[in-house]
């Protein structure tokens, strides 16, 4: 009788190197974001959504930006008035004055103290100032301006600013996005009134400034779940986004992007809004409605 033929025996792979465990896991994930790209790309039809250029919106449309209709606070909140959009990351105080629209749950463009790139500049002392020029594209920065302002007596008149030459800026101009972005990084002679750090130190509460709006009335529940998936996708990539983007240094990208601006709209984010609410029924800025939330 015949000898069974001997059973060959196991190779063993050679142990990965932890340079190569990491080349391998950074090759893995990459091509599990190109995936999730992908799976955003064209996602968004048949719905119109518009978002702000700045840099602080960067977070949450990763993988839409084909999509997106690129505008100015003020003219995103114009163009959902007119039912032009389906959905705009808009300023927070379009959704307090129209009660029209339905907030994504969730999401924001917030911040917990100094956010960089919403301030007022001004060559005098605050309480000295009779006129303020506010960024013609602000809709929430001009109303928390307004508030801060209030709440130490104060009540300038506030006009448009005419222009952002930099070498002709007012006495006192607020700023917001990127604009306000370059002109504190310019050469200037304005000292830097930064409205998240003035509203930390008043209520000690996040400010949020910007939100996903919805059209009431329509159905958009694969339209929310792309918004979610995108927040989630420039979650997971921001050291990535903070890498490619070509705005201003990378240390100062790391610095905005990682610590000044968060876009989570949670417990403590919806008691920075509820006191806002307060405070702009308080000095007669309204009328304001109770935000709904949907999921």
């Amino acid at each position: 009788m015949d000898k069974p033929e001997p059973l060959p025996k196991l190779r063993m792979a050679p142990p990965e190197s932890a340079e190569e465990v990491a080349h391998r896991h950074e090759r893995e994930q990459r091509a599990a974001n190109l995936q999730r790209e992908s799976n955003l790309d064209r996602s968004l039809a048949p719905f119109r959504v518009g978002s702000v250029r700045y840099l602080n919106a960067v977070g949450l449309t990763r993988g839409l930006e084909e999509e997106i209709v690129f505008a100015t606070p003020s003219k995103l909140a114009e163009m959902l008035r007119r039912d032009e959009l389906d959905a705009a990351l808009v300023s927070v105080t379009e959704t307090l004055f129209h009660d029209k629209y339905d907030i994504l749950d969730g999401i924001a463009i917030a911040s917990l103290g100094e956010v960089k790139s919403v301030f007022l500049a001004h060559r005098g002392p605050l309480g000295d100032a009779r006129e303020i020029f506010c960024d013609p594209a602000s809709l929430t920065s001009v109303n928390l301006v307004r508030v801060l302002l209030a709440e130490r007596g104060l009540k300038p008149e506030l006009k448009p600013l005419a222009s952002y030459d930099f070498a002709g800026m007012p006495d006192y101009a607020l700023l917001i996005g990127d604009s306000a972005l370059d002109f504190s990084r310019s050469q200037h002679v304005h000292e830097i009134w930064d409205l998240g750090a003035a509203w930390y130190e008043m209520t000690t509460l996040p400010f949020v400034y910007a939100v996903w709006a919805l059209r009431r009335g329509v159905e958009n529940a694969a339209l929310r779940r792309q918004l979610r998936e995108a927040r989630d996708f420039g979650a997971d990539t921001l050291d990535s986004i903070i890498c490619n983007r070509t705005e201003y240094d990378y240390d100062f990208r790391k610095d905005y992007l990682s610590w000044h601006i968060h876009y989570h709209f949670g417990a403590d984010e919806k008691r920075g809004l509820a006191k806002f609410m307060e405070l702009l029924r308080k000095h007669g800025l309204g009328p304001v409605y109770e935000p709904r939330f949907v999921t």
